[in-house]
């Protein structure tokens, strides 16, 4: 195996590794969440067959084929799209823009849908995706359409898509192969 084909074996393997944590951690928040809003008393535990509440409700997120609506003041997620990985020795790494290195440790805005790395209904580290899950068993993006996230206050688990303000950092040789990660974060608006 040349030098190549293995810096791409252990890239994949650090991805793969990153993505079933993540996997993980997701079905475990939404098996958190699910079992919190059915328990609603005694009585909850006498129809085990029962369909989750709203289950015929569900419909697919409108944000699944397209990404979400750039908005004035909030980093977008094509921005950080702008990225390209480059051999070093003996492995590749990410070679940002230079409108990304321009970001690092700013304050900014952004946007996404959080996939929970813990089980719980709040989460304190979470993954911000440019792209909402549509498979428990598939990442909805690369790394580049992906921020780690460390909130300020835990934040309340959803489907919707959220907007927050921290200090970002661009990772340029993360062990997990992440890119970004968002400090301090709190929920905001976009005003």
């Amino acid at each position: 195996m040349d030098i190549y084909q293995r810096a791409v074996t252990e890239g994949a393997m650090k991805f793969l590794t990153v993505s079933i944590a993540l996997l993980i951690a997701m079905v475990m928040g939404m098996s958190a969440a699910w079992a919190q809003q059915t328990q609603k008393g005694p009585a909850a535990d006498k129809d085990l067959y029962a369909k989750p509440p709203a289950a015929d409700a569900l419909a697919p997120s409108p944000f699944a084929d397209k990404p979400l609506p750039e908005i004035k003041g909030v980093l977008s997620w094509k921005t950080l799209s702008d990225v390209k990985p480059v051999r070093q020795k003996d492995k590749f790494v990410p070679e940002f823009a230079k409108s990304i290195t321009a970001l690092d440790k700013k304050e900014v805005k952004i946007q996404g849908f959080m996939m929970p790395l813990d089980m719980g209904e709040k989460q304190s580290r979470f993954i911000l995706a440019a792209l909402p899950p549509s498979c428990s068993f598939c990442l909805p993006g690369g790394p580049e359409q992906m921020v780690e996230v460390q909130a300020k206050t835990p934040v309340k688990y959803g489907f919707e898509p959220i907007l927050l303000t921290g200090k970002l950092t661009v990772l340029k040789d993360d062990p997990m192969g992440l890119y970004y990660r968002l400090t301090d974060a709190v929920l905001t608006t976009a005003k």
